[in-house]
């Protein structure tokens, strides 16, 4: 979660009072936020250098909240000192607005913007750096280092209007970046940032893309090649009265939020909010953004009461509910139902259950009553896979194996080329942006885990024994989400001999744990609806030619192929850096369910 750092004269002035350390620390947990560090109490000659601040930790969920100006207004509302503003655009004098015309080719690489203007904005110099730290803090969380969204600010009295945006070659879009004095091209500026420690992070974004995204004035000045850098030619300063914001995505729906959050925390600071007209010609598109309509949320007041344990009416809900902005109304249609008006700022609230937890939090948590429901059924029990889990992780540690929980994430090379496997590119969930080569990709086997164990221990006296039960995990393009888990049961010996025997007796030891009696392949193959299970010779290239098999099973009158194990092959030891044979068992558990 991140971390706002404020100053804490200026917010105990805005909440009007003066508040102990504790006192602070119980206001940040009612409200549900944590205050994490006061630095008036801090013996760190870096601390006692300047004027005490405010460390508070904000919810990953809580944009709203990623700077002073977030913070002072939310709580100043929970504490009833004032009410959340409505927000609302104004005109502009001249009776145009400013427009942004989107260009076609800009679908080859970021295909939406949106944006505001602020007019007659009065920055200090405190304003000034919070209004640039809460953009930082957008592109560090809600944007995903500015990979769905970037912002860009600019004065706008040193461009005009009418803007494009456009997406051309590297080599045609020239400009001065920010605080440079030398013209680059695009491709230029991608080598001049390249060890760049800020900006560097952010190149690969368009840096192999055939075409760069660019916004243009009317007179061909460069605002900004998003998301990487703004133009020097229009930066803002203290002295800057009209900022123009244009944001640029891959997300419609964070795009907007984005727009939302910039404008809720400075529109104070600024005597209106204009409108910009997005044009999309080949789209047949124009819309003005942004909009400053609050979304109305049905909520039924039995529901609100019966989960937090209370009977309050609709007047007293309606006021806790004011107090985290909300704005709250009888529906018309329906007595058990109020229409809660939820402020732009609240991205976060997406159903009915988060503004019961908004009325929850306003009432305090600590105050709610404690109850047993006569019926429910949150009593806690394990799920039938994880009892059946259970069942055979007891079993493989009774018989002398040894536990282990690698990562779930792993190479590519180690998931497929290491075991001689073949990618088919349809099978294993891959990471977009991955942090390091040894994790790219979601394991959809047991085994690379297990080599990596077994190669970190390998100065341990053999045979070295180890088993997981644990997910792998698989596209599937049935389900909601595209990918789905898959519990299995892994195991590895390495010895002065190859072990075969004992993963092929630990194999025994737990099929009749599950209740499948071994039946010869013949039987199986006959009698589909006999149960039981059988191995069969298989010619894997994960494992010693002649020296692996194929684990069968009869359910549901089929035959299923639910695992293989094996002698690895010499190759497959080579890659893990083991030096001596390898014995593996992998099956899947799901099966049995």
């Amino acid at each position: 979660m991140p971390t706002i750092t404020v100053d804490k004269a200026a917010l105990f002035k805005e909440l009007e009072r003066e508040y102990t350390t504790e006192e602070f620390d119980e206001l940040c947990f009612e409200f549900g936020i944590e205050l994490d560090e006061d630095t008036s109490q801090s013996t760190k000659p870096e601390d006692q250098a300047q004027p005490p601040q405010l460390k508070i930790e904000i919810p990953a969920n809580r944009y709203d909240m990623l700077c002073f100006e977030g913070i002072a207004l939310n709580l100043r509302v929970f504490l009833e000192k004032q009410q959340l503003p409505k927000w609302k655009l104004s005109p502009p004098q001249s009776g145009e607005l400013e427009t942004i015309t989107v260009k076609e080719e800009t679908t080859q690489i970021r295909p939406l913007v949106s944006g505001v203007v602020l007019r007659n904005i009065k920055f200090t110099q405190e304003r000034y750096d919070s209004f640039i730290a809460l953009q930082d803090k957008l592109h560090q969380n809600l944007a995903r280092q500015r990979t769905l969204v970037s912002i860009g600010t600019h004065d706008l009295d040193t461009i005009k209007g009418p803007f494009t945006y456009e997406a051309l070659s590297p080599e045609e879009i020239k400009f001065t970046p920010l605080n440079q004095s030398k013209e680059m091209n695009g491709k230029e500026l991608m080598e001049f940032y390249d060890k760049d420690k800020h900006l560097g992070r952010y190149l690969h974004i368009i840096r192999d893309s055939p075409v760069y995204p660019v916004i243009y004035d009317s007179n061909r000045t460069v605002l900004s090649l998003p998301p990487i850098i703004n133009g020097n030619h229009s930066k803002i300063t203290l002295d800057t009265k009209n900022v123009l914001v244009e944001i640029t995505a891959l997300d419609k729906t964070k795009v907007e939020i984005v727009n939302h959050i910039l404008v809720a925390m400075f529109a104070g600071y600024a005597e209106s909010i204009e409108p910009l007209k997005i044009i999309s010609p080949h789209n047949n598109e124009s819309r003005e953004a942004p909009d400053l309509t609050p979304r109305v949320f049905p909520a039924e007041v039995d529901y609100l009461n019966q989960v937090t344990g209370l009977d309050l009416p609709k007047d007293e809900i309606s006021k806790l509910l004011a107090k985290m902005g909300h704005d709250v109304k009888p529906s018309s249609s329906d007595k058990n139902i109020l229409d809660v008006a939820v402020p732009i700022t609240r991205a976060d609230v997406l159903h009915q259950a988060d503004i019961m937890e908004d009325y929850a939090i306003a009432y305090g948590f600590n105050k709610l009553p404690r109850f047993y429901p006569n019926k429910s059924s949150a009593v806690a029990a394990p799920l039938p896979i994880n009892k059946l889990a259970d069942i055979v992780r007891l079993e493989s540690a009774a018989a002398g194996w040894t536990e282990v929980l690698p990562l779930i994430l792993c190479s590519h090379e180690e998931n497929f080329a290491w075991l001689n496997r073949k990618d088919d590119g349809n099978t294993a969930i891959k990471l977009a942006n991955p942090k390091t080569a040894e994790y790219q990709l979601v394991r959809t086997s047991l085994l690379p885990g297990l080599l990596k164990t077994i190669n970190s221990n390998r100065h341990h006296a053999v045979p070295i024994k180890v088993f997981e039960v644990s997910d792998v995990g698989f596209k599937d393009e049935s389900q909601e989400r595209k990918t789905r888990n898959e519990r299995h049961f892994g195991a590895a010996i390495m010895g002065k001999t190859s072990g075969f025997e004992q993963v092929h007796g630990l194999l025994d030891r737990l099929m009749l744990m599950l209740r499948s009696v071994f039946i010869t392949r013949e039987e199986g193959l006959k009698n589909p609806k006999l149960g039981g299970y059988w191995i069969e010779e298989l010619d894997d290239p994960t494992f010693l030619k002649g020296h692996s098999a194929a684990i069968k099973l009869n359910l549901d009158g089929k035959n299923h192929t639910i695992g293989v194990f094996g002698i690895l092959h010499p190759s497959v030891l080579q890659k893990f850096e083991l030096p001596y044979p390898v014995s593996t068992v992998e099956f899947n558990l799901e099966v049995f369910m």
